[in-house]
């Protein structure tokens, strides 16, 4: 949940922002379990939009707009955030629109300070999504490549649980990654050794279950796995990400999404960019996992374009980001 003030700038612009989480609830289960996910919504939506407002000291009427998830995601949860936004919109008599959640994601870096300006590739890349996109203006985009199966950071976390770490393990195998010796363990970079933009990452899941059930499944051994686990998927998504810049004829990549926050990624993307005369732009850390500032920034944009959402409780679990409407030259 966030409050955001178009008539500031940058990061400041954000008056508010609060995250509630559901990783205690899921735990128990070792992923999301949708019906479980809906219920805690219904259960946590009003009191967490009364606390972002508290914090951004705002009264309920000073919204003039509100923005929401409308997807792609799960279609429970997605009600939920819907039902709650239309009715606030039409209590309210304010315009509402609905946001895809990955142009949320891929806007996120152009909250920061001295954003980047179209064109750009962005790498989306996260539990849900790997995805490499032209972005050739707010609202204009064209899919590069994308994962063939699991998504990076569902690689992770699988990977994570397939060494006994709790949920969710993707975090913590990075962290255990960094106490990982380079080079003790090193396994493929899937699709590099052949032209084109797509990912696969079920192979390399198979090769570290090997690994490890091969292993003494020693501590140090966990952490050497992880490292080159993690080593194997940074340096495949920077071999993609580089043959990506030179087909979209630029060298500025924006990354966004869970994995996004991974510094070793960070590390290799922005050495990459450097090298090519650009820039590798992301959003902060807690900006990187599925948060209201994005939404209400991409949703603020769309506002301003003068675009609504039909005042009626729909979603749409499965989108192509390809099928938005164009949005103009992006406020500063």
């Amino acid at each position: 949940m966030a409050v955001y003030d178009t008539d500031l700038a940058g990061i400041d612009a954000l008056r508010a922002h609060a995250v509630y989480s559901q990783i205690a609830l899921h735990a128990e289960y070792g992923g999301v379990v949708p019906e479980l996910a809906s219920r805690d919504h219904v259960r946590k939506l009003l009191p967490l939009i009364r606390q972002t407002l508290d914090e951004a000291g705002m009264a309920i009427n000073d919204i003039d707009g509100v923005a929401y998830t409308a997807g792609p995601g799960l279609v429970g949860a997605l009600l939920v955030g819907a039902g709650v936004a239309r009715s606030l919109a039409w209590a309210l008599e304010i315009p509402a629109v609905g946001v895809h959640h990955m142009e949320g994601h891929l806007l996120a870096p152009l909250m920061e300070d001295d954003p980047p300006q179209a064109p750009f590739v962005a790498l989306l890349v996260s539990g849900g999504h790997t995805q490499l996109v032209a972005v050739d203006a707010i609202g204009q985009y064209r899919l590069l490549g994308e994962t063939l199966d699991d998504a990076a950071g569902e690689a992770f976390d699988k990977t994570a649980k397939m060494m006994g770490l709790p949920y969710p393990g993707g975090p913590q195998l990075a962290a255990l990654a960094e106490q990982g010796r380079p080079g003790a363990y090193r396994f493929s970079r899937p699709m590099t050794d052949r032209p084109g933009l797509d990912f696969s990452f079920s192979g390399l899941k198979t090769q570290v279950l090997l690994a490890w059930r091969d292993s003494d499944q020693s501590d140090q051994t966990r952490a050497d796995i992880a490292r080159g686990f993690e080593d194997a998927v940074v340096e495949t998504l920077a071999i993609k990400c580089g043959r990506a810049l030179e087909a979209a004829g630029t060298n500025v990549i924006v990354v966004a999404g869970g994995v996004g926050a991974n510094k070793r990624l960070r590390a290799r993307l922005q050495e990459m960019a450097a090298r090519l005369g650009g820039r590798a732009c992301f959003p902060r850390p807690a900006l990187c996992t599925d948060n209201g500032a994005m939404i209400a920034f991409a949703g603020a944009l769309r506002l301003q374009a003068g675009q609504r959402s039909p005042p009626t409780v729909d979603v749409t679990p499965r989108w192509d980001m390809a099928t938005l409407p164009a949005v103009a030259d992006l406020p500063h």
